[in-house]
């Protein structure tokens, strides 16, 4: 039986994954070597729902002390500066796997033209809003948002919270670690000569996959087929006058795109590319040149998109970046480090601490499935983008491997953005799902046979619902002025609204 958990790694899903054991298995004891040889990459970090659900929800942590020291901004989805349309948005709604009972097709088939304002959430990102107005004029923050977060207050949040838990923090230089004569680790050693032994391990020591690659040699696998890019230059800058944006912006650049993250006072850029491309310097320049106020000294990041070929080996399991990464393009690392928490914590909870080679198989091939979806989903990102002419695009356009959906992108060029798109995906264990596909294949116009022309009172009833949708937004508030009321002294979360308080709050959220 597991009775204390040593956690290798203090970055975000060290962290997450130490509270999240600490607080649903209270009986465990959980210790974090927190250690100088496993760095941060320290850039600003996009979410998806699935983030604050779990931070709230799932942890505890209340939002109005996540406000107020994470100091987080709020997003919306994704700007793609991309495709033959020059520019689009994904929502974290539902625009295109949904259809309005008062027309006969689904709203795929309407946005061929204009693929704009399908939904509240999507005109209030085209106009630059964060969130609807209620009617005492507060912000009417709803679930179908994510954040923007700096790495570095987000990592002193969690250890906060750790430390509120119970978990035990061991400063120190890991220099190696010992294996067990039938399998697994028995300890980690560290530089003064401590050796910590524990009877269950969590790999979160980041590239290094100091346990899970190094130690047990589990086999990498790469998405090298899929997926080109390879190294990203990283620099940001101070705000100014520039507005604070709700929703992450990617771009794309001669040799693969540019994010950029929106927080209070900063705005951190990135440009991820193919090191076969375009060199070191080359990339740094178009960076700079695209953006005039990053350092002049812009840092470069190795990275390898792939995963390990299990997460869990024996007492081992990977969590972030220690068991596998894909490129930012759709923030999707936060997002697996809390589905796969989850998923560990409710085996051990299931398996009475005791878990059996079959629950290691079985989350394998959960966490996996995973990964083989996200770099699908990514690599159709690439596959679809016809407009730009560079010879890394024209590369990604002949050459990325998209074979394990072939069989949906060949209903999709025959029958268009359906819902029924849905039964020709393969399984899939992500956030997605069909709605993110459809938007891609709508965004970036790929073709296909059964076209529906809207005329006479409906396409008059599908451009009236887009304005309503433009009109609402417009009295909508920015991500500034809703700041500012979250900051106000009589503001009070619903959610966390005591229902004997006694008084009643003017400013109120939910």
């Amino acid at each position: 039986m597991i009775k204390n958990i040593l956690v290798l790694g203090a970055g975000s899903a060290g962290l997450i994954a130490a509270i999240s054991l600490r607080r649903k298995l209270p009986q465990l004891a959980i210790r974090v070597v927190r250690s100088p040889e496993i760095g941060v990459i320290g850039v600003g970090e996009g979410t998806t729902p699935n983030f604050p659900k779990h931070i709230f929800d799932y942890l505890g942590i209340t939002r109005k002390r996540f406000h107020e020291l994470a100091e987080p901004t709020w997003k919306l989805g994704i700007r793609f500066l991309w495709g033959p349309r020059g520019r689009f948005d994904y929502t974290f709604d539902q625009q295109l796997d949904c259809q309005w009972s008062d027309l006969p097709m689904p709203n795929g088939y309407y946005c061929d033209e204009d693929f704009r304002c399908a939904s509240v959430p999507s005109a209030l990102m085209w106009l630059g809003k964060a969130f609807m107005r209620q009617p005492d004029g507060c912000p009417d923050i709803q679930g179908w948002h994510a954040f923007h977060i700096e790495n570095k207050k987000f990592v002193d949040v969690l250890e906060i919270v750790a430390r509120e838990n119970g978990v035990e923090f061991i400063d120190g230089k890991v220099t190696g670690s010992e294996r067990l004569p039938e399998g697994g680790i028995a300890a980690v050693h560290l530089e003064d000569g401590r050796r910590i032994e524990a009877d269950f391990f969590i790999d979160s020591s980041g590239f290094r996959s100091e346990l899970l690659g190094r130690a047990l040699e589990e086999p990498f696998v790469s998405f090298d087929r899929s997926l080109f890019c390879d190294r990203a230059v990283v620099g940001g800058w101070d705000r100014t006058t520039e507005p604070i944006l709700p929703y992450t912006t990617a771009e794309t650049m001669d040799a693969g795109w540019a994010w950029q993250i929106e927080h209070e006072h900063h705005i951190n850029r990135g440009y991820v590319y193919s090191s076969q491309a375009i060199s070191d310097d080359e990339a740094a320049a178009e960076f700079l040149r695209k953006n005039p106020k990053a350092p002049s000294s812009p840092r470069v990041v190795k990275f390898r998109s792939g995963c390990y070929r299990r997460q869990w080996v024996e007492n081992v399991v990977a969590i972030g970046n220690a068991g596998g990464f894909v490129e930012p393009l759709e923030a999707t690392a936060l997002m697996i480090v809390c589905g796969n928490v989850q998923a560990l914590v409710e085996m051990l909870t299931r398996s009475a601490l005791t878990p059996t080679p079959t629950w290691r198989a079985l989350f394998n091939d959960l966490a996996a499935q995973s990964w083989t979806d996200i770099r699908d989903f990514l690599a159709l990102h690439y596959k679809l983008n016809t407009a730009t002419d560079t010879p890394f695009w024209r590369h990604c356009v002949a050459d990325t491997d998209v074979s394990s959906i072939a069989g949906l992108l060949e209903f999709y060029a025959e029958n268009g953005p359906t819902g029924f798109c849905r039964y020709r995906l393969p399984r899939t264990e992500n956030d997605f799902g069909i709605e993110g596909y459809l938007v891609m294949l709508v965004g970036n116009r790929a073709p296909y046979a059964a076209k529906h022309f809207a005329k006479g009172s409906e396409r008059q009833l599908w451009e009236g619902r887009r304005a309503a949708f433009i009109s609402a937004a417009q009295g909508g508030m920015d991500v500034r002025e809703t700041l500012a009321y979250i900051r106000h002294p009589g503001w009070t979360w619903n959610a966390e609204a005591k229902p004997d308080a006694g008084t009643v709050t003017v400013h109120q959220g939910r």
